[in-house]
């Protein structure tokens, strides 16, 4: 699979860890702060590697041609500007060609894009250009919402706010009112929203 992270040396993360965080002033000397360098790298480490897994996929014999959707899957990365974490949801849907995908596996997609350092619309391209590829689907949507913490925590400080990048492939790329059924689908195309 394409996009797998490099190898992860824990120990020397801890050591840069405890460098970064002496630089910055911060002091490990109470007993709770002295294990916060192997806690930070582990913690990065997890964020950073995606979990392994194969593209299931199973034969359309039904022929089905109805939007395939998995709503609301929670998602978070890190930025890959500021290394501060972002986090949120993002709908994924479908329409079939020959070949279905095992539900689980749209949010493991997400999970795989999400675990590198990443910026909101590459990772929304990429979900949606790697399932296109995979599944020869007819069309597929991505849409992901999220905050930001190199937008809440630091710069502008505008808590609360969510960014929302799409990506629509195939025929959602073409049709305009394929479109707003997928987005009614995902509740996105609601007033209010």
């Amino acid at each position: 699979m394409d996009h797998e992270p490099g190898l992860v040396d824990l120990d020397a993360a801890e050591t840069a860890a405890r460098d970064f965080l002496r630089h910055l002033g911060v002091s490990l000397d109470p007993e709770a702060a002295e294990q916060t360098p192997g806690r930070m790298a582990r913690a990065y480490a997890e964020l950073l590697t995606p979990r392994p897994f194969n593209l299931t996929t199973f034969p359309n014999e039904q022929g089905r041609g109805d939007f395939v959707i998995a709503r609301d899957i929670p998602m978070h990365s890190v930025c890959k500007h500021h290394f501060l974490p972002f986090a949120g949801v993002a709908h994924v849907g479908y329409l079939p060609g020959a070949r279905i995908v095992g539900l689980s596996k749209l949010a493991r997609v997400v999970e795989h894009f999400s675990r590198r350092p990443q910026v909101q619309e590459r990772l929304t391209q990429q979900i949606a250009s790697w399932l296109t590829e995979r599944l020869d689907a007819d069309a597929v949507g991505v849409v992901v919402e999220a905050e930001h913490m190199c937008m809440s925590m630091r710069g502008v400080q505008a808590s609360g706010s969510t960014t929302t990048t799409s990506a629509m492939l195939g025929a959602l790329g073409k049709d305009a009112e394929l479109r707003r059924e997928f987005l009614s689908l995902i509740n996105l195309a609601r007033p209010g929203r």
